[in-house]
């Protein structure tokens, strides 16, 4: 990564909007090109739109911020959200700037394999169909590559298979189900594409081995072969909050963290606090934020129950341990990534990631993102820090605009009932005083 002059960001959520790009490039994150692209806000024109999906009729944009402070691997970065919520951002950014006073995030990255699926029925005699499949990998594994030729030529490619049997089932009235995974290195690609087409090829080889019958081919969003994992230690004293000590706080934490784990009511909204950071980096990177809910909610479930993705725990010298873990089959090139202005700004941004970088990220975030709402819940509540911003949402719902915005939000936040009523009542007042 190019060196960046971060203190050039200071302050910067208090800065206007200009200010803030201004800042962006004499840090050096942006230069001419992008900053107009920003300042235009990474607006998608209509050609590209149309060509997107089908029947557009317009674009529905979403905010486009920083989350700042962010220190992974040793790398210094500040790191792209797309998202409608609030108190999101500024949650990520100060959590990253506790832990980065502390040796940041360090991140573990396992071996990029996608999985394919090949399902077959009515399999006459399972047992052999698995040993006669499990005889013919070398050569399934070869029809797979020479149906996408251009990624083993890159290195990646299909690598191996594995066979799963599911037997019937008279309470869900299902038959039984023989189940070909082929494991397949994409890249740098999240591999969708290269993969469907991978696993139609190989489906009338598998029937011809089987004697059964294919039902279909398709990629699996269920990445266990391609995990990121992110940690991050701090010391207890740096934890103190008001007149709650920096023990005691841990320990919160801890016991709040216990609880996600045997409370899946609890863990719903535990991991969806995480994936407040996750997906508006996948969304701002140009990924599939759909396939990344599917995939880690079911690995929150491996174990047969809902659980929480994210433990924090006491280090033997007191110190606070975080630790989280997804599949993030994301990636760095395919679908959007190459035309879409905002997904463009945000591998900039980011220096051009390769895609275990870009996983390394994401899942530093979601784990800033946790602990920050933890912290909040077990100390002051989680309403305080959603109160500015939500006073704000107010004050441009009841049509205050520019620096009238501030002006509703500071004093709707002296009144007891905070509500859109109260912020209308408080624009006409500013206007009629003028």
């Amino acid at each position: 990564m190019t060196s960046k002059n971060i203190s050039e960001l200071a302050k910067f959520y208090k800065k206007k909007r200009t200010e803030r790009i201004d800042a962006l490039e004499k840090a050096g994150f942006v230069g001419t090109e992008e900053k107009d692209l920003l300042a235009n806000h990474l607006a998608l024109s209509e050609d590209v739109a149309d060509s997107m999906i089908e029947n557009q009729v317009a674009t529905y944009q979403l905010p486009y911020g920083l989350a700042l402070n962010f220190l992974i691997d040793d790398q210094d970065y500040v790191v792209p959200m797309a998202m409608e919520e609030p108190s999101v951002i500024a949650a990520a950014s100060s959590a990253a700037k506790l832990f980065a006073q502390h040796g940041g995030f360090q991140t573990a990255v396992t071996e990029r394999m996608m999985i394919g699926q090949a399902i077959l029925t009515n399999v006459p005699d399972p047992e052999k169909a698995i040993a006669i499949i499990d005889d013919y990998e070398i050569d399934i594994i070869q029809k797979a590559n020479q149906a996408h030729p251009s990624i083993v030529k890159r290195g990646g490619g299909a690598d191996s298979i594995r066979i799963r049997e599911i037997q019937a089932d008279p309470e869900y009235n299902t038959p039984h189900f023989l189940i070909v995974h082929l494991h397949v290195e994409t890249l740098e690609a999240m591999g969708a594409n290269m993969i469907n087409t991978m696993m139609e090829a190989i489906l009338p080889y598998l029937e011809e081995l089987s004697g059964g019958t294919a039902l279909m081919g398709i990629l699996s969003n269920y990445a266990t072969e391609c995990l990121a994992t992110a940690s991050c230690r701090v010391p207890a004293d740096a934890l103190a909050k008001g007149e709650l000590s920096g023990e005691e706080v841990r320990d919160l934490i801890v016991l709040a963290s216990q609880l996600a784990t045997v409370d899946p009511y609890r863990a719903v909204t535990h991991n969806k606090g995480i994936m407040n950071g996750v997906d508006a980096v996948v969304l701002a990177s140009g990924n599939d934020w759909r396939a990344m809910e599917a995939g880690v909610h079911a690995y929150a479930s491996r174990s047969g129950q809902y659980r929480a993705l994210s433990s924090w725990k006491t280090a033997d010298n007191g110190d606070l341990i975080g630790e989280l873990t997804l599949p993030m089959p994301v990636g760095t090139v395919g679908g959007s990534i190459s035309f879409h202005p905002g997904a463009k700004m945000t591998h900039h941004l980011l220096d051009y990631p390769n895609a275990e970088q870009l996983e390394s990220i994401i899942v530093s975030v979601g784990l800033a993102q946790n602990f920050s709402a933890i912290r909040a819940l077990v100390t002051e509540g989680i309403q305080k820090g959603h109160m500015g911003l939500h006073a704000r949402s107010l004050a441009i719902s009841a049509g205050a605009t520019a620096d009238d915005i501030e002006l509703v939000a500071a004093e709707l936040k002296n009144h007891k009932h905070m509500n859109l009523a109260q912020a209308k009542e408080i624009l006409d007042h500013i206007k009629q005083n003028r």
